[in-house]
C-alpha cells in the first residue's frame, strides 16, 4: 500500500466517522459505556476533529 493510498483510505474512514457523529447529534443517539452516558457535547468535538482530519487527509493526498 502506498502512502497516498493509505492517506486516502484514512481520510474516508475519518469522513465516515464524522458523518456518524453528526447523525448521532441530529437523531439524538446516545452511547452508554458501562454505566456512563456519554454527553452530547462530546459528539460535536468528535465530529469536528474527524471532519478536520478528513479534510487535511484529502488535501495531503491531492498534493501528492
Amino acid at each position: 500500500m502506498t502512502k497516498n493510498t493509505f492517506v486516502l483510505v484514512a481520510s474516508y474512514v475519518f469522513l465516515i466517522a464524522g458523518v456518524i457523529n453528526i447523525g448521532r447529534l441530529i437523531y439524538g443517539w446516545q452511547v452508554q459505556i458501562g454505566g456512563f452516558m456519554v454527553p452530547m457535547w462530546i459528539y460535536w468535538v468528535m465530529a469536528f476533529v474527524y471532519l478536520y482530519l478528513s479534510l487535511v487527509g484529502f488535501q495531503a493526498n491531492k498534493r501528492g
